[in-house]
């Protein structure tokens, strides 16, 4: 018997990256492909500031095809639009569910599940009321590595950006951050684990200060802070291997 094919969201972190280990371990979706939202201006990954180059060495490590979803401009609107194109071309093809690797967030998850409903599809979300300790504690004991390449400043300050997560992390974590970093606190790359057929090599470059920007696409969730000026970012870039 076939399983349902699916379409994977995927950020490039620790979320997505645990997400899709359970999901391909319980094979009740056959994941056709990772979809990704760029910023087609800097060519970085939305919110995560990731560069798309190493969004393509991630998705050469895991072996599944990636969508992009290019964009121009931050407006929902243009996101809806683009996305609804992306999916409904997806859907041609038999692929009829899309997996998220959100945890809380009960506004986000209505926003997708309605967004969805529009175009005959059905949101699936693997990680839902997990309990954010339990979690990441079993990423890091899956032998997972990331590291934080966004923060934000209402919650943790700047010495924490490009920080690996592990249990020194954990420890040294203030009680006020959630683990998961789900209340907006922190995003991150995955750059090894039981999902990749390789470790992405990388190199840790120049560290930006961006002020808070209203404008956002719905697929980042900003928290309700009013601590939050802004957010850290470390560029990460690929690290060439010797021949």
């Amino acid at each position: 018997m076939s399983i349902p094919k699916a379409i994977f969201c995927w950020s490039g972190g620790k979320d997505s990256a645990y997400c899709l280990h359970k999901v391909l371990t319980e094979k009740q979706f056959d994941v056709t492909y990772l979809l990704t939202t760029i910023n087609q201006d800097v060519k970085r990954i939305s919110m995560h500031g990731i560069r798309e180059a190493l969004l393509d060495k991630q998705i050469e490590a895991i072996g599944i095809p990636v969508l992009k979803v290019g964009l121009t401009t931050a407006s929902n609107e243009a996101y809806e639009q683009q996305m609804a194109v992306t999916l409904q071309k997806a859907k041609t093809e038999g692929v009829e569910h899309v997996i998220f690797g959100d945890i809380f967030l009960e506004d986000l998850r209505v926003y997708r599940e309605n967004n969805l409903s529009k175009i005959g599809m059905k949101a699936i979300f693997p990680l839902w009321k997990m309990n954010t300790t339990l979690l990441i504690n079993d990423f890091i004991s899956k032998k997972f590595k990331t590291i934080l390449c966004c923060i934000n400043d209402g919650f943790l300050k700047q010495e924490w950006i490009g920080k690996e997560i592990d249990t020194s992390f954990l420890q040294q974590l203030p009680s006020h951050v959630d683990p998961c970093g789900e209340n907006g606190e922190y995003h991150t790359f995955c750059y090894d684990g039981p999902i990749f057929k390789n470790e992405i090599p990388f190199i840790k470059k120049e560290i930006v200060y961006k002020p808070l920007n209203i404008k956002t696409t719905s697929d980042c969730s900003l928290p309700s802070n009013n601590q939050t000026n802004g957010f850290w970012f470390i560029d990460l870039i690929p690290k060439k291997l010797k021949q």
